[in-house]
């Protein structure tokens, strides 16, 4: 059985969504990829905008509630604001906690190129976070 891997935000609606669409499409055959978010917005057009520009087609993705997956056994848990870490549930067995404080590109003000521009930048830092964690997957412990 894969891992769970959890990206946690506030609105579910971004970054955690680019996170799990990432994982998902760098190593399927090792993660099972899930977002949530505390206070589910639904999936912002621009976050499947700047997937698309990279090939990662997250459309089908939906915004879920974290509520939804407690009791589940997740082996790493990743919060990408500070509020989702502030407020991030209990998993027991979590092998993996982390914390990367990203800006939320949905409050990105502007034409629609100025944010999307902000989405290309948080999703570039999203992949390089991801690269460095979960790519090649050294960091898997022996018992999950």
């Amino acid at each position: 059985m894969k891992p769970k891997v959890l990206f946690l935000c506030t609105g579910n609606s971004a970054r955690s969504q680019m996170a799990e669409g990432y994982l998902r499409h760098i190593a399927p055959d090792k993660f099972d990829a899930m977002s949530a978010g505390r206070e589910p917005k639904g999936l912002n057009p621009l976050a499947v905008a700047a997937m698309k520009e990279i090939g990662i087609d997250i459309s089908g993705q939906t915004s879920k509630n974290v509520v939804t997956l407690l009791g589940q056994h997740v082996p790493y848990v990743v919060t990408v604001c500070d509020n989702a870490k502030e407020r991030c549930p209990i998993f027991p067995g979590t092998w993996k906690f982390l914390h990367w404080s990203f800006e939320d590109p949905a409050a990105a003000s502007g034409t629609e190129e100025e944010r999307l521009a902000v989405f290309r930048q948080v999703r570039d830092q999203i992949i390089d976070h991801i690269n460095r964690e979960f790519a090649g997957n050294d960091a898997l412990p022996s018992r999950v």
